[in-house]
């Protein structure tokens, strides 16, 4: 259950930082943990949520380049640890918590944590796994999807999306599209090999709905990159995909490295720099409305939802 209380302010250990929250990101993975989906059960009372972004306002013994007062955005900031984005302040690891460009509003800080950087990750980590490359991105409307089309555009790839509507369809143009399919309507696979050619990265949303039209469209050495679970088990189709050469790699972003994180986080500062990310339309709800903010997400939301606390 989620209850609106009074804590008091945590102070920051060695090693972390507490940030004071403007805003706060709300993830599927936020409600699928209340719902015992992610196998993780809180110890004692858990502050949810992974994003968020505001400005540093204390730091603990040993943490340096962070000040007091600096922007700031946060990514897992709920895993192995306490306190998360839905509340005031946040005391979290200092390698988690990463500075934001000034250009950037506290809007698309709190945005990016989970999906931008879980986006860089399935496009292999650097702007130059996917310079030059056909890149197609499932579900292109959603968070992840969003930044997946941004990050790749910023780097130079040609950017094939998929979609369920027109509204989601029109969403995935202003980030930067170059083929936008809705999957409801049109042969994929022919859409995608007619137009575009084969394929050299998929980042892939539902690999079980998806991996007919993945393993149609595939190049040589292609990289199927799985980002989201689903109950089914997939029936893989071994022989196109073995003929390519291909690998499907899961991208589980609470396993991922320190060095890794870094490595995707300055990717994306980069393009926050460059002005190359950009918002989905938000949809706010104070602290105390956090379960309807849940909820929202679960019961998908178009765009991204935050809470402010």
């Amino acid at each position: 259950m989620l209850e609106l209380v009074e804590l008091d302010v945590p102070d920051p250990k060695a090693g972390e930082v507490r940030v004071a929250i403007s805003a706060s990101g709300v993830n599927p993975t936020d409600w699928k943990a209340r719902a015992g989906l992610t196998g993780r059960d809180p110890d004692g009372f858990q502050v949810p949520h992974h994003d968020g972004a505001g400005r540093v306002d204390a730091v603990g013994p040993g943490v340096t380049g962070f000040a007091v007062g600096q922007r700031v955005w946060l990514y897992l900031a709920a895993a192995g640890n306490r306190y998360g984005t839905a509340a005031e302040f946040a005391v979290v690891p200092a390698d988690k918590v990463v500075p934001l460009p000034d250009n950037a509003s506290d809007e698309l800080g709190a945005c990016l944590g989970v999906p931008a950087l879980t986006a860089a990750y399935c496009l292999g980590g650097d702007p130059s796994a996917v310079r030059g490359r056909t890149v197609l991105v499932a579900g292109g409307a959603g968070a992840v999807g969003h930044f997946a089309i941004e990050l790749a555009k910023h780097a130079g790839a040609h950017v094939i999306t998929t979609v369920s509507s027109e509204a989601k369809g029109e969403l995935a143009r202003a980030a930067g599209a170059d083929l936008v399919l809705n999957y409801r309507e049109e042969d994929v696979a022919e859409r995608i090999l007619a137009s575009a050619g084969q394929v050299d990265r998929i980042v892939e949303v539902a690999l079980g709905a998806n991996i007919d039209t993945d393993a149609a469209v595939i190049g040589p050495n292609a990289v199927i990159a799985v980002y989201a679970g689903e109950a089914e088990r997939p029936s893989i189709p071994i022989l196109p995909l073995a003929s390519a050469n291909a690998s499907i790699q899961f991208a589980l972003m609470y396993t991922v490295s320190a060095a890794e994180f870094k490595r995707l986080s300055s990717w994306t500062n980069a393009a926050i720099e460059a002005d190359a990310l950009t918002t989905l339309p938000v949809s706010d709800y104070d602290l105390s409305d956090i379960a309807a903010a849940q909820s929202a997400v679960e019961k998908g939301a178009v765009g991204k939802v935050l809470v402010r606390p």
